[in-house]
């Protein structure tokens, strides 16, 4: 699993007993978006005609029919023609590679990125994880292959539409059904929040977070609930399992039970120094959204919802955290990675607006893949401004409320500008997976 837990705060799906990091398997993110009841795009779209955002990337009609998922997940992802772009749509393009969308390329990025995930393809597990891969074509030699023949191609392109054209002719697309078997994937975000901690509990630091209990797998089952764990406020772990498993101690309530959501966090200790927690594990407990709670409560109204929303409730009413955190029965344990930064459920680091998580029972891990979403950034104004993209992505992560062949989960980064990104993340798009043509 990986190393941020992508249970989103507000998620109304069930999610499995195990998170992943894969950040945002638990929540990794700080923030995260509720999945809303009516799901529209967010903010201003892209300026091309509504038949380049949507039509031209839905799965084609006479392939849409034919797809029937069986119980292996052997039809999850279809192979299909190449979308052709329309005449000046910008949006179909990665412009981010070279800078043309933001102030800062980030071509290193997404190469480090592709290292990464071949650094996980070359191990046992990835050797395991590819075993009995069900989608035809998709294996993990071919994978590999395709990463290093893109690498080259990132690297001698001169522009995002020579690379474009030049991916186009050497490399096949699989598009995954989504979740309403025409293409559609809902897509969210999670981020790695920055907090401040202590490794010993003072009057103001007294909120802890806890390493994995040793004899977690003889515990019996069903194993004990959050409340029975930590009690209501928080604070009674010494009288339960948990005695003795603290090793960070927070200000807030709802920072460590934020991360328990993200699945890991950057910290800053009081002598200027800071280092990494991640995922470690988690009790055989099903999350429960305590956004879920709030809105079935009347306390915030369900349509609209976001994390920036949720975390403003409960600072307008910190009480409410004894009521409203109880109610969720899950509980994760983190380790200490010092310097490594959030890590997916490839083992490896994940990296800002190029890696994703997708449920790993159906996609193929560290693959290279490519979304088209509706994406949230910040302008000149500060403000975020949400546009069509799309985007080369390695599949790198996997999350707790990630499952089925419509989820989608973008990874915005470290720090308060990634968490207000991923807190307004939440829209309707597609994925799509390439791979090398076969050598004729």
């Amino acid at each position: 699993m990986n190393t941020l837990l992508t249970k989103r705060l507000f998620s109304l799906g069930k999610n499995p007993k195990k998170l992943s990091l894969g950040i945002l398997i638990f929540g990794v993110p700080v923030f995260f978006l509720t999945y809303l009841v009516s799901l529209q795009p967010l903010g201003r779209l892209a300026l091309s005609p509504e038949r380049c955002h949507v039509k031209k990337w839905n799965l084609p009609q006479t392939t849409a029919k034919k797809t029937q998922p069986t119980s292996t997940g052997s039809a999850v992802l279809v192979l299909r023609p190449w979308v052709t772009c329309c005449e000046n749509d910008t949006s179909c393009f990665d412009h981010q590679i070279w800078g043309e969308d933001e102030t800062i390329a980030d071509q290193k990025a997404l190469i480090n990125s592709i290292n990464q995930s071949l650094k996980y393809l070359k191990t046992p597990k990835a050797e395991a994880d590819y075993r009995n891969y069900p989608v035809t074509g998709i294996t993990r030699n071919n994978v590999i292959q395709s990463l290093i023949r893109f690498r080259e191609l990132l690297q001698t392109s001169k522009s995002a539409r020579q690379l474009n054209d030049a991916v186009r002719r050497e490399f096949l697309i699989y598009q995954s059904i989504g979740g309403d078997k025409q293409g559609g994937v809902l897509f969210t975000s999670y981020y790695e929040p920055i907090y401040e901690a202590s490794r010993v509990p003072t009057s103001e630091y007294r909120y802890p977070i806890y390493r994995v209990p040793p004899d977690l797998k003889s515990w019996k089952k069903p194993h004990p609930t959050r409340l029975d764990l930590e009690g209501a406020d928080g604070l009674q772990a010494s009288k339960s399992k948990l005695k003795g498993l603290e090793f960070f101690w927070f200000r807030d309530r709802l920072e460590p039970y934020m991360m328990q959501i993200q699945g890991s966090a950057k910290i800053k200790l009081a002598d200027g120094s800071e280092t990494h927690v991640g995922y470690a594990g988690s009790i055989a407990q099903n999350y429960k959204s305590i956004g879920k709670s709030l809105a079935d409560d009347g306390k915030v109204p369900l349509e609209g919802m976001t994390m920036p929303k949720i975390l403003d409730y409960f600072r307008k009413y910190p009480q409410e955290l004894s009521i409203y955190i109880p109610k969720d029965p899950s509980f994760v344990f983190f380790q200490e990675n010092y310097g490594v930064t959030a890590t997916g459920s490839t083992s490896v680091p994940i990296t800002a607006d190029r890696s994703i998580a997708t449920d790993k029972a159906l996609m193929p891990p560290g693959a290279l893949a490519l979304i088209r979403a509706h994406l949230p950034f910040p302008n000149s104004q500060g403000t975020m401004e949400h546009r069509i993209v799309s985007r080369y992505v390695l599949d790198q992560d996997a999350g707790g409320a990630i499952k089925g062949a419509g989820r989608v989960d973008y990874f915005t980064g470290t720090g308060k500008v990634a968490g207000e990104r991923a807190g307004v993340t939440v829209g309707r798009g597609q994925l799509f997976y390439l791979l090398l043509k076969p050598k004729s």
